[in-house]
């Protein structure tokens, strides 16, 4: 289809949007600080055209990873992208704070210049100790008001 016909929308009336889609960020759902940066990402992506999220021992995760990826994934967050590269650790971080845009952008593209891995270094850290400092929650999905439950899946 020519760049005309994707703004003006197909011969069936379908308008191809040039928005990106939602990527998925796939979380730890036992761990307290991967719950807090669900919700720090969810209070700065307000409409939730960035971001779907899931916990990495949910079906979702199951389903649009295969097993080959997975293995040997971290245990904390994982960001699947638009166009299916799977990040993680410290990239997954810069990469969601450059897509939440503003001042974010910024502070990503600052940390981005660090080389990874002491970025991955500093990650493992706190991967490390987040337990016993954010605490272990019993349950796979943070408590979300019934507005917010759309953005998530199992």
């Amino acid at each position: 289809m020519a760049a005309a016909d994707k703004l003006a929308g197909d011969s069936r009336g379908r308008v191809e949007s040039s928005a990106p889609r939602a990527e998925r960020i796939f979380y730890d759902g036992h761990c307290g600080l991967c719950h807090r940066a669900v919700r720090f990402v969810i209070a700065r992506d307000a409409e939730g055209r960035l971001f779907r999220y899931a916990p990495l021992r949910g079906a979702t995760f199951a389903a649009l990873v295969p097993a080959e990826r997975r293995a040997g994934l971290p245990d904390s967050v994982v960001v699947l992208t638009e166009d299916g590269r799977l990040l993680i650790r410290s990239d997954a971080f810069v990469h969601i704070l450059r897509r939440l845009g503003g001042f974010w952008r910024v502070i990503g593209a600052i940390i981005a210049i660090i080389p990874r891995p002491i970025r991955d270094g500093v990650y493992n850290f706190i991967a490390r100790v987040r337990y016993r400092i954010f605490g272990r929650r019993p349950e796979l999905c943070p408590v979300t008001p019934p507005e917010l439950r759309a953005r998530f899946d199992e």
